[in-house]
């Protein structure tokens, strides 16, 4: 595919979609577009991720009984799968893309792969080695000690859960919003570790992945692997149900490769591509104090006045907003 046709590059090599980003339709009133966004919104992700919890629902977790005490084999089981199923969707978007590099550098944002910077800020100074060994050996325990731990409250009556076969239309509806809550609950925590001094001590880490891959998603110091896997905790004080506890931590865990593709479309057949939305995200590790949530599902971002569209006019907002920040920082330091 020719990505010119939908975006620009610089004389770096970099390239960006030619139309910017905008917050979800209902908040700008533009209801004509609402359909189209409602199947994107849809398919192909939230479609995907209820299939892996059902997948988890019908062939992973143990029976109730099981669930009421901790034990290694179950919750061994649960951690093996969580692992072996970033390793597949994770490791072949980065093996087929970043390796293989089977659309070269078409509809990348960093033109530059990864492995062909080495740097001291990384482990072996390699940012792949660093950002998977971090993912396999920080992140995914800390998702399954927060998924098996909901689980054996469930298990134990702990919580508000209800029946789904009481409640079906509000389990469906907890099920469709489970983004939004995500979106709120990742701006909260996104933007309290931005701030100093937790952007040094536990952020800074993940933020060493300027350029990031699939591999950098869950690269997190444990403190953040934590706050962000806890989302599903919510479920434990709203009326809810494990299909929808378990649909809250499955978007959150295997979504987070969203934001970290690093290219606008993956090319799967010659002339098909699919859409990675990813964007919104990319311009959060290039430029760092933006787009602290997501897409603009709740606009956090946009009524907090961090939202960056992709734009120059957004830059030079960008711009406006770190000199004010940096005379008001000047003003507090007393004069020597």
């Amino acid at each position: 595919m020719d990505d010119l046709q939908f975006g620009t590059r610089d004389k770096r090599g970099n390239w960006a979609p030619a139309k910017p980003l905008e917050i979800a339709p209902f908040w700008l009133g533009k209801w004509s577009a609402l359909g189209r966004w409602l199947i994107a919104y849809l398919w192909p992700h939230n479609a995907i991720f209820m299939a892996i919890t059902l997948a988890y629902m019908y062939f992973v977790l143990p029976p109730v009984e099981v669930m009421k005490t901790f034990g290694w084999e179950w919750v061994l089981r649960i951690h093996a799968v969580n692992a072996g199923g970033v390793f597949l969707l994770y490791g072949s978007v980065e093996f087929f893309y970043y390796v293989r590099r089977k659309q070269g550098t078409r509809f990348k944002y960093n033109a530059k792969f990864p492995s062909e910077n080495p740097s001291d800020v990384f482990w072996f100074k390699s940012q792949n080695i660093d950002n998977f060994l971090r993912t396999f050996f920080i992140s995914i325990p800390l998702w399954t000690a927060v998924e098996c731990f909901t689980l054996w409250c469930f298990a134990n009556g702990i919580g508000n859960w209800v029946d789904p076969a009481e409640h079906p239309y509000w389990i469906a509806a907890l099920i469709l919003l489970a983004p939004a809550l995500h979106e709120v609950h990742f701006f909260c925590i996104h933007w309290a570790i931005h701030q100093p001094p937790l952007y040094k001590w536990i952020h800074s880490i993940h933020h060493n992945s300027i350029n990031p891959s699939p591999w950098s998603s869950m690269s997190m110091h444990p403190v953040e692997a934590f706050a962000f896997f806890a989302e599903m905790l919510w479920h434990l004080l709203i009326p809810s149900a494990p299909i929808a506890a378990l649909f809250q931590l499955t978007s959150t865990a295997y979504g987070a490769i969203v934001g970290h593709i690093g290219f606008d479309k993956l090319e799967v057949t010659e002339g098909q591509a699919v859409d990675s939305h990813a964007y919104t995200h990319y311009l959060h590790h290039k430029y760092f104090e933006v787009n602290y949530g997501g897409d603009g599902l709740i606009p956090l971002d946009k009524w907090f006045g961090t939202w960056h569209d992709g734009t120059k006019a957004a830059d030079e907002q960008m711009k406006e907003r770190f000199r004010r920040k940096k005379d008001r920082m000047a003003a507090k330091t007393p004069a020597e």
